[in-house]
């Protein structure tokens, strides 16, 4: 009987390069005997790996996977799976030189499973031209493999990706990072092996993603799709994500109960990419030099309710009135994960970050996370603050009502961190969560730009289109229209989008028409690209260029 072959799980991608070494990964579903990577210009030298079993990933009864096409076909509940992670430490790297390297793993019955070979370098030096991938929110969206596709095909090279959270949908379901056959997984996007079918009038064009981690290496942050809520409770996999709760709400419910397992955790993300790890011993936030880039990954986000409690939801602005005896089942409104006020251990660590010698000495000094701080998109109401709960009963003492209200005066993004950032001289901001193409300019120069539109798109709220999030409240804290701190959009330099009336749209929000951005280091511009998946045989048309100072000063 002919022994079934088996495969590689992902091809290897490259993780946080320094100026002599460079860490490769890969996963495979068996613990196997041993795994290692070949490198150099014979591909002689070889160091093995450290491996660890990936505790949490798991399908459920809404993963595609396998033969389960409909919720549940094959899973009924959430089920274990077995995936593993390999990573080899490469080291005495030469800065600027580019070498061959190749992954090998060995299952339990000796069979040899080879990566093809690809190439890698240690982080470059200052003062080497760059092309950076700015991207956001894929979430095995639509248009993702086309985006990474048309990435690939105009830019042969690609040295780094910049990610600004959202990688999947749901962080513990192991199929949206390694094998949904949708064909959209997270990885084979990023590695030009996707099937995406897409059709339009009939026409069916598959998109393979692109070959971009294997040769560049990928930084992450947290959006608020990479974490997932309580743990091991019964519930399918997007149960768990919608189920998380404040961290100081869960010691007081549950004690001395475990408290990730009880509010909310960041464990798959953290376990797939290797995350340098702070003095305050957090590896959800973190600085590294790229070249002239001085990169500061922050983690600014929160969790995302629906407007309204119908389906007995947990929203934004009110508790479901069958749960008001339940402290436990409450949502306590659109929480905030990781705290960023003044004062805060996040904020301090930022501080230091911002007077420290490779910050202060980079020509371009960028800031990423996840949670707008400008936007024409929904997600930016309500503020960035933490929600003030508010209880109403009657004479008998019973809750009639609970809500939640988001002071606007007190969005910690608005208030504690842009000010900062303002201060050091950042030249760009950018992030995701809204699923569009926009950007902005501050008073005193700073760039924001938010270019996450891969599918999926909300809309954005321009012209007579309002926000669809907005509670029904008489106060000035929730803006229907607009950025909802004061700055005016910037429309796109070169081929925006036009309205109905033929006027150019300073924003794109479209589920047909993808947008990718490229930092180009050597010109300190960044060039955003649009292009319209209706259409396979068009052209990628660049719309919009903007250039990064490399001598600003606040």
């Amino acid at each position: 009987m002919k022994t079934p072959q088996i495969k590689l799980l992902t091809e290897p991608f490259l993780q946080f390069p320094t100026e002599n070494s460079i860490k490769v990964v890969w996963f495979t579903e068996f613990m196997g005997e041993a795994h290692s990577v070949a490198y150099g210009s014979q591909l002689l030298e070889s160091v093995f790996t450290k491996n660890i079993r990936l505790i949490h990933l798991r399908e459920d009864q809404q993963s595609r996977v396998g033969n389960q096409t409909a919720d549940g076909e094959v899973y009924h509940k959430p089920v274990l799976r077995e995936i593993w992670r390999h990573e080899a430490n490469l080291t005495d790297l030469i800065p600027g030189k580019r070498i061959s390297y190749r992954v090998t793993s060995i299952a339990e019955n000796n069979q040899l499973i080879s990566s093809k070979t690809y190439t890698l370098e240690p982080a470059p030096l200052p003062g080497k031209p760059l092309k950076i991938l700015l991207t956001s929110d894929h979430q095995i969206k639509p248009m993702v493999a086309a985006n990474l596709q048309k990435v690939k095909e105009t830019f042969k090279r690609i040295d780094a990706v910049f990610f600004a959270g959202d990688l999947v949908n749901i962080p513990d379901r192991a199929s949206e990072w390694f094998d949904d056959n949708r064909g959209n997984a997270f990885f084979p996007c990023l590695q030009g092996r996707a099937e995406y079918v897409m059709e339009y009038d009939g026409v069916e064009t598959t998109y393979t993603g692109g070959q971009i981690i294997q040769n560049a290496p990928i930084f992450p942050c947290i959006g608020n799709h990479e974490v997932m809520g309580r743990f091991k409770t019964g519930k399918s996999l997007d149960g768990e994500f919608n189920d998380t709760i404040p961290r100081n709400i869960a010691r007081e419910l549950y004690g001395k109960e475990s408290l990730k397992d009880n509010s909310f955790n960041t464990d798959t993300y953290e376990q797939i990419f290797s995350l340098p790890q702070t003095e305050t011993g957090e590896k959800s936030y973190y600085a590294i030099s790229f070249g002239d880039v001085r990169l500061v990954v922050l983690y600014v986000t929160n969790m995302w309710r629906y407007p309204i409690t119908e389906n007995n939801r947990r929203g934004k602005y009110a508790e479901p009135a069958n749960e008001f005896k339940n402290p436990k089942n409450w949502g306590y409104g659109q929480h905030i994960y990781e705290p960023i006020f003044q004062g805060s251990a996040q904020y301090n660590w930022l501080v230091n970050e911002l007077n420290s010698r490779e910050f202060q000495q980079a020509k371009y000094k960028i800031v990423m996370f996840h949670h707008p701080p400008h936007t024409l998109g929904d997600n930016i109401i309500p503020a960035y603050t933490d929600p003030v709960q508010i209880i109403e009963r009657d004479n008998n003492g019973n809750i009639t009502s609970i809500s939640y209200e988001y002071p606007k005066e007190q969005d910690y993004i608005i208030r504690d961190l842009i000010p900062l950032l303002e201060a050091a001289g950042v030249q760009l901001v950018f992030y995701g969560h809204s699923h569009l193409w926009n950007r902005f300019v501050s008073h005193s120069g700073m760039h924001f730009l938010e270019t996450s539109n891969v599918g999926n798109s909300y809309g954005a709220a321009y012209g007579n289109r309002k926000r669809n999030n907005v509670p029904n409240i008489n106060n000035n804290n929730y803006t229907e229209i607009g950025d909802p701190y004061g700055l005016e959009p910037i429309v796109p330099t070169i081929a925006p989008l036009l309205d109905e009336n033929g006027q150019p749209l300073p924003y794109i929000a479209s589920n047909e028409i993808t947008v990718f951005s490229i930092f180009d280091t050597e010109q300190g511009t960044i060039s955003s690209y649009r292009f319209d998946t209706r259409k396979p045989d068009s052209e990628v048309i660049k719309f919009d260029e903007f250039k990064l100072k490399d001598d600003v000063t606040f």
